[in-house]
């Protein structure tokens, strides 16, 4: 059974920092690409970044680009998203998800796995 736990959300202030991780588990972590999501209220799912199996590729929207990072550790089957210069527009529930395509996509519909989500507020 694929199980993917998202951890590290919580309360943050604008311009802080923040980690969140993902912990896969019942599948080939490493032949998986992963990437974030997130869901603000009233809102549609948004695309925030992905990484290939490898980790040679990552793919970033431009909301979060320079201030995000993925990464990604196979010895320890989770996926990372270190969040800095956080703003109050980056408050959502953050999900983690997994894909056998190797293609990185921001697009949801290429990833198969999805977690449970944790939540970010990012307060003014």
């Amino acid at each position: 059974q694929v199980q993917l736990v998202e951890s590290g959300g919580g309360l943050v202030q604008a311009g802080g920092s923040l980690r969140l991780s993902c912990a896969a588990s019942g599948l080939g972590f490493s032949s998986y690409t992963m990437a974030w999501f997130r869901q603000a209220p009233g809102k549609e799912r948004e695309f925030v970044g992905a990484i290939s199996w490898s980790g040679g590729r990552a793919l970033y929207a431009d909301s979060v680009k320079g201030r995000f990072t993925i990464s990604r550790d196979s010895a320890k089957n989770t996926v990372y998203l270190q969040m800095n210069s956080v703003k109050p527009e980056d408050t959502a529930v953050y999900y983690c998800a997994a894909g056998t395509s190797s293609y990185v996509s921001a697009d949801f519909r290429a990833y198969n796995f999805w977690g449970q989500g944790t939540q970010v507020t990012v307060s003014s």
